[in-house]
């Protein structure tokens, strides 16, 4: 007896079905029957049954991937050791302390020997002709201006060879005449030399870069 086309789609359905769950009983045996009746019921779709078709020459499990032995020094790979970074940050966040603390009695030369050993002889002269400039060293003593400072590293943004520029979040207390202000500032610290032997070079606001 022919079948019309309803009842042959029907019966290709039930085949699949019994085939998927054939298949799942040969390859789990130790699945109870009503269990893989119950993961066989959703391949009730030829595209459904696609996975189960695995060639028997395939590995039932995947060779399993290298596992790295050892930890990795990354400063192998680096122009200085763990030890050189951690003294150049050390120097850096003294600066930038120093950098943002002051009184409005001290010149711009015992402003500047607060830093001496911790900058470059030319920032150091930049640094001392910053302070001394007429409006704000005038401000300064007008408004009897005490700044202190703190600093924290932010990320390190470039190395090289003889070069380190840090970016570095300071906080700034100022007691004026005025009042009290609190203000926060982010700086991109160059500071050069090798090994154990830093000297900051270049201070400039972090959103112009550092060149």
């Amino acid at each position: 007896m022919d079948l019309t086309p309803g009842q042959q789609k029907a019966v290709f359905a039930l085949i699949v079905v019994v085939l998927a769950a054939l298949g799942y009983w040969l390859i789990l045996p130790k699945v109870t029957h009503s269990h893989t009746q119950a993961q066989a019921t959703p391949a009730a779709t030829p595209s459904a049954t696609v996975p189960t078709a695995v060639p028997s020459s395939v590995p039932s499990t995947a060779p399993a991937s290298p596992v790295a032995t050892g930890s990795v020094n990354i400063y192998s790979w680096l122009p200085f050791t763990q030890q050189n970074l951690a003294e150049a940050a050390a120097l850096t966040v003294k600066f930038c302390v120093d950098y943002d603390t002051y009184t409005y009695t001290e010149s711009a030369a015992a402003y500047v020997a607060t830093m001496n050993g911790l900058v470059t002889g030319q920032l150091a002269t930049t640094l001392q002709a910053s302070y001394s400039t007429p409006g704000v060293a005038s401000l300064r003593k007008s408004q009897q201006q005490v700044s202190t400072g703190t600093a924290a590293i932010s990320s390190l943004r470039a190395f090289g060879s003889s070069s380190l520029t840090f970016v570095v979040n300071t906080t700034q207390k100022l007691v004026s005449s005025k009042g009290t202000t609190h203000g926060s500032t982010q700086y991109a610290v160059t500071v050069i030399g090798s090994g154990s032997s830093w000297q900051v070079d270049d201070i400039e606001l972090a959103s112009a870069g550092n060149t």
